[in-house]
C-alpha cells in the first residue's frame, strides 16, 4: 500500500491532476483507493455505465472498442474519466494485461471532492479538454 505522500507523489505525475496544489492532491489522495488485480481483469467495459476513474500505478492494460485494440495503459495512465464526469456509458473497454496496481476514484467521490473543493474543476476539465481534442 501507498503512503499518502507516494500517494500524493504519483498523482502529481498524473496528466489529469499535474496542475493541482499539493493542497488538491492532498484531497485527492485521501478520496482514492487502491487495488491491485490479476492479468486479463476488466477495469472498463464498452457500453456499460462507468461509476470510477482508474489511474494506474503499475502494471498495463489494453484499451479496445468493438473488439480492436486502440491502445495500451500503464503506469500514470489514466482510464474512465470521460464516463466519470459526463455520466454517459464507458467509450472503450480496459483490460489488466499484467498485475496491476491503480488508484480508484468512485463516480460518487469524484463528483463530492469537485464540490468540496471547486478549485480542481477547471483544472481536471481543461486536461480532459486537451484529450478529446488529441483524439480528434
Amino acid at each position: 500500500m501507498l503512503a499518502r505522500e507516494a500517494k500524493i507523489e504519483l498523482l502529481k505525475r498524473v496528466p489529469l491532476f499535474e496542475e493541482c496544489s499539493r493542497r488538491e492532491l492532498r484531497e485527492i489522495a485521501a478520496v482514492a483507493d487502491e487495488i491491485v488485480v490479476p492479468a486479463g481483469t476488466a477495469l472498463a467495459s464498452e457500453g456499460q455505465s462507468g461509476r470510477e476513474l482508474v489511474i494506474i500505478v503499475e502494471g498495463s492494460a489494453d484499451v479496445t472498442k468493438r473488439g480492436r485494440k486502440i491502445n495500451e495503459v500503464s503506469g500514470g495512465d489514466f482510464v474512465g474519466e470521460i464516463a466519470v464526469v459526463t455520466d454517459r456509458p464507458r467509450t472503450a473497454s480496459v483490460k489488466t494485461t499484467r498485475p496491476t496496481h491503480a488508484l480508484v476514484l468512485t463516480r460518487r467521490d469524484f463528483r463530492t471532492l469537485m464540490k468540496r473543493v471547486p478549485t480542481i474543476q477547471i483544472k481536471v476539465l481543461e486536461t480532459l479538454a486537451r484529450r478529446l481534442l488529441d483524439t480528434e
